[in-house]
């Protein structure tokens, strides 16, 4: 029998505004320790010196994490223009520099190629695996590798600002998986100039805003209190994407014992995923086939937020 965890079975989700200069993987433990939760985990990786929200799961919402890391992500960003970098953006080298600078209907019309479904190689700098090692290693050990393209789905990418000659402001709604690097980098070389990110932030990610989050500050402040408790979300919030259906009260038991249970559905396709809800609080995830929830993942609430 294994060790109980220490901590409190608090279940829900804390949005936080994370700030320049701190790990993703930081953030979650200190909202761990803040609430002094047994589990955590996040919703989609931000680097070091991106900012913006950051949403963490506690408990049984960590089991919601892939429905909202699988959600459209908005972000914003700054692209320097005119200079390459070997970690595409300010943290690394200049490794190319160009005096050629695009006037904005040129830039306007270069953007439309990074719209739909394409194809993007992440940086060389990057956490994504080669041969079994992360990227960013093999890099910083100067190893010459190359780094496969992943589809991407771009719903929207625009040009928001330019301050000046050198910097430009766009906005980048897409799917799971995207790196504004690369965006970045690829833009700067359609156009002929090169680029690469001076700056980040993701305003929203999936039912999350940056502007609801709470500061590293404010979290700090209210650790270990009832009032910072008040700060989290529901659980069933991770799950907005999918449809929802209703348990029935035999199809309840069942289902809190990891076995199909009738639902009440409606315009539900046949193998359609989606959620089961008892008293508006979530019992489990999985496929609808013939009335039944056939689920993929249980939730038990009932010992949670103690």
């Amino acid at each position: 029998m294994g060790r109980k965890r220490k901590g409190r079975t608090l279940s829900g989700w804390l949005v936080v505004d994370k700030p320049a200069g701190i790990t993703s993987t930081a953030v979650v433990n200190k909202v761990r320790w803040a609430l002094q939760a047994q589990k955590a985990g996040h919703a989609g990786t931000l680097d070091p010196e991106a900012t913006g929200v950051l949403a963490v799961a506690l408990g049984e919402a960590t089991k919601t994490v892939p429905y909202v890391t699988d959600a459209l992500k908005c972000y914003r960003f700054t692209v320097r223009l005119g200079q390459a970098t070997n970690t595409d953006d300010a943290e690394g080298e200049v490794i190319k520099e160009s005096e050629v600078r695009p006037d904005d209907a040129t830039i306007k019309a270069a953007l439309g190629q990074f719209v739909g479904d394409i194809e993007q190689v992440p940086p060389k700098f990057s956490a994504v695996k080669i041969d079994g090692q992360r990227a960013y290693k093999l890099a910083r050990d100067g190893e010459d590798f190359d780094v496969e393209a992943r589809p991407l789905w771009v719903e929207e990418l625009i040009l928001t600002d330019r301050a000046n000659a050198d910097t430009i402001e766009l906005e980048m709604t897409c799917g799971k998986g995207g790196y504004v690097r690369s965006i970045a980098r690829d833009l700067g070389a359609a156009l002929g100039c090169y680029g690469h990110v001076l700056s980040l932030r993701r305003l929203w990610s999936g039912p999350f805003q940056a502007e609801d989050g709470l500061t590293m500050d404010q979290i700090d402040a209210m650790a270990h209190s009832p009032e910072l408790d008040s700060y989290l979300k529901p659980l069933e919030v991770g799950l907005a994407d999918l449809p929802k259906t209703i348990c029935t009260d035999t199809g309840l038991a069942r289902l809190r014992n990891g076995n199909p249970g009738l639902v009440i559905a409606s315009d539900l396709d046949y193998g359609e995923e989606c959620w089961a809800a008892y008293d508006d609080r979530a019992v489990a995830v999985g496929r609808f086939k013939g009335g039944e929830l056939h689920p993929s993942r249980v939730f038990n609430q009932d010992a949670s937020n103690g």
